[in-house]
């Protein structure tokens, strides 16, 4: 693969990533350090996640590619689905930050798993080409770690006015992301 072609690659895979740290970023605020460590969990999982995938494909090519729709389906719409409805709770302060700490962190790691499924069914195809797999998950982890940081702190700056209604877009966005995935590999959108 070309320099170029593993550009593309990386921003695209990391597009679902930033959609979801946008609205991960509204919905808790995070101060700069918080968004580079969460944008570090979407960026390693990321990045991990071609690794599976050409692992896999070099075992069992057609296990991924027939279940992979499924799996983010499922992990986009729980976790947004719990966004929709966190986006619908009276703010509580009396329960701390060790609830949200606690969410927080488990939320985190679905919706990094979530988005970055997909980017191993791509590992699965670069193990036919005999890409150079180890530089293509890194530029994915990288590009995405960027990503996530910057949508983080652009949710931060758009939350302190729309709060609410970020995280209810976000886990809308969530939700159709994990739609669409489905959609395109059951050919009902063609």
């Amino acid at each position: 693969m070309t320099p170029l072609s593993i550009a593309v690659l990386s921003l695209s895979m990391s597009t679902d990533a930033f959609a979801a740290a946008v609205g991960r970023g509204a919905a808790h605020r995070p101060p700069f350090a918080t968004a580079v460590r969460n944008g570090l969990v979407f960026g390693v999982i990321e990045a991990i996640t071609p690794l599976i995938g050409w692992s896999l494909g070099l075992i069992a090519a057609g296990f991924v590619e027939q279940v992979d729709h499924w799996i983010a389906f499922g992990l986009l719409g729980a976790v947004g689905a719990k966004m929709l409805w966190e986006a619908f709770q009276p703010v509580d302060d009396e329960d701390g930050g060790a609830r949200a700490a606690r969410n927080g962190v488990l939320a985190l790691v679905a919706t990094a798993i979530g988005t970055s499924i997909d980017a191993a069914a791509v590992g699965v195809g670069l193990a036919f080409i005999g890409a150079n797999i180890w530089i293509i998950a890194a530029s994915i982890g990288f590009t995405t770690f960027v990503a996530t940081t910057i949508g983080m702190l652009i949710g931060k700056a758009v939350g302190a006015r729309m709060g609410k209604a970020a995280e209810f877009l976000g886990g809308v966005a969530l939700i159709v992301i994990g739609a669409s995935i489905l959609g395109e590999h059951m050919g009902w959108l063609a």
